[in-house]
């Protein structure tokens, strides 16, 4: 089995034999995961474990994202690589000339409009009335007011661009993938989807042309915690590895340690002032309620370079991919939610040369879910045109956390105070891309740890410690 964050579940997987699915059974129920089975077909060939590095909840950072100065304050971007996630793709439930369905491009910038030529004249006028629309209301230092403005936002996205700008209904798919909203069309609303296409036009251009998004090489999210993980131990924080919480116990009044006692699952007990942790890691029965959804990590046997053409002049080649599949290419009504493919490149270093990973999700859990994602894998390596194209490996699975694309922003995360001094941190969100609500979270709990002795702008500053950054 690939090395993946799944190993985190302690799973009882065997290894299948060829074209068998086989569950992963973990110890415990307290995991942001569930429904777990690996696939591996009758003719793929044993992969050398130690070759993959995978993430189970895969994001992209753009450019713009809060997540950036807040790595370079800290100063332990110096230990991480970023690569540039290139075009966005979707896929066409109509066939072209060749009678087969096909991927399309979608325009990512103004000069991208001008240079298409399969939008028509008239289309792109309309489109571009949109896109001038959204850039002068990004500069704006106050948003438009008044009931018809607000009115027009809490509609849906698709009504929004046809009341307003008369975006023919053939380029709604295109701008909403933009806006990487995992529901429905008549489910996004324009306050939702808008700010997020500013969000990615805002960013192309911001480390380079050609690209406003970006992944960490290594592992995606994965080396962000790990890098901060080294941080930390370079100042001074201790690990204990695979040992969760078994209990928590108040101080006693009158008790000369007035710390909380906190009972581990490897027996050890230790004594401190605050506990922080998510609802899977605290002995807590207030559970919040979490939505679900699909997703599969697929190694597949081609590089699929056809999905990482250098974008623009100067650009570098880009080592990551989204694919979009409206339901309606898979059959679906149109109010089915999109599967959305994040395809990595080789060069991200979680696979071997000669393949690529492919990183897919749903907002619909379950076996319908994966049942719409495996097709829409199958008819991505059909588009690819590569008779090696196959699926080598395959984790399907569900994650649960929050979705945000019922309101107009990403949902403010707020501590949940469990107890005195025992803190429960919100459910993750689902987002394809980084949350940066998590950065003001995290910054509420270390106000809480520091107390008394807390200076704002020292948040996520690290002091250098010497030797810990030296160049080999």
């Amino acid at each position: 089995m690939p090395s993946t964050e799944a190993q985190r579940q302690r799973s009882a997987y065997k290894k299948p034999r060829s074209g068998q699915t086989e569950l992963i059974k973990p110890e415990s129920e307290n995991f942001p995961f569930e429904d777990a089975s690996v696939y591996s077909p009758q003719d793929a060939q044993s992969l050398p474990s130690r070759r993959y590095t995978l993430s189970l909840s895969p994001q992209l950072i753009y450019c713009r994202s809060n997540l950036l100065p807040t790595l370079i304050s800290s100063k332990v971007y110096r230990q991480l690589e970023f690569q540039a996630v290139g075009s966005w793709w979707i896929h066409r439930s109509q066939a072209d000339s060749s009678g087969d369905a096909n991927l399309y491009r979608v325009p990512g910038s103004r000069e991208d409009v001008f240079a298409d030529d399969k939008i028509t004249v008239k289309s792109k006028r309309t489109l571009m009335r949109f896109l001038r629309h959204i850039g002068k209301t990004q500069h704006d230092t106050e948003p438009p007011q008044g009931a018809e403005e607000d009115e027009s936002m809490a509609s849906p996205f698709s009504t929004y661009l046809e009341s307003k700008f008369q975006v023919p209904a053939e380029l709604l798919d295109p701008l909403l993938s933009l806006s990487l909203s995992q529901a429905s069309p008549q489910k996004t609303s324009a306050a939702y989807a808008v700010p997020r296409i500013q969000r990615h036009l805002a960013s192309i251009g911001v480390f380079g042309p050609g690209f406003g998004s970006l992944l960490a090489k290594w592992g995606g999210g994965s080396e962000i915690c790990q890098v901060g993980c080294r941080a930390l131990a370079v100042g001074g924080g201790i690990y204990v590895l695979n040992s969760g919480i078994e209990s928590i116990r108040q101080p006693v009044q009158g008790e000369h340690d007035a710390r909380l006692k906190v009972q581990l699952s490897n027996g050890e007990t230790i004594s401190t002032k605050h506990v922080f942790g998510s609802h899977w890691d605290l002995p807590t029965d207030n559970h919040p309620k979490c939505d679900r959804v699909a997703r599969s990590i697929s190694i597949v046997s081609s590089p699929l370079e056809g999905l990482f053409p250098v974008a623009a002049e100067g650009a570098p080649t880009p080592a990551g991919a989204v694919v979009v599949f409206p339901g309606t290419s898979l059959g679906q009504a149109d109010d089915a939610p999109p599967v959305y493919v994040l395809v990595h490149s080789s060069e991200t270093g979680e696979c071997p040369p000669g393949q690529c990973v492919l990183y897919s999700s749903i907002s619909i859990a379950g076996e319908a879910g994966q049942s719409l994602i495996e097709k829409a894998v199958n008819k991505l390596l059909e588009s690819a045109a590569d008779p090696n194209a196959q699926v080598s490996w395959s984790l399907r699975y569900t994650q649960l956390g929050r979705s945000d694309y019922d309101f107009p922003g990403p949902l403010a995360m707020t501590l949940n105070h469990v107890s005195d001094n025992v803190v429960c941190f919100p459910p993750p969100s689902l987002d394809l891309s980084f949350d940066d609500t998590v950065i003001g979270t995290v910054k509420d709990a270390w106000r809480l740890a520091m107390g008394d002795e807390v200076v704002d702008d020292e948040f996520m500053k690290f002091e250098d410690r010497e030797g810990a950054y030296d160049e080999e």
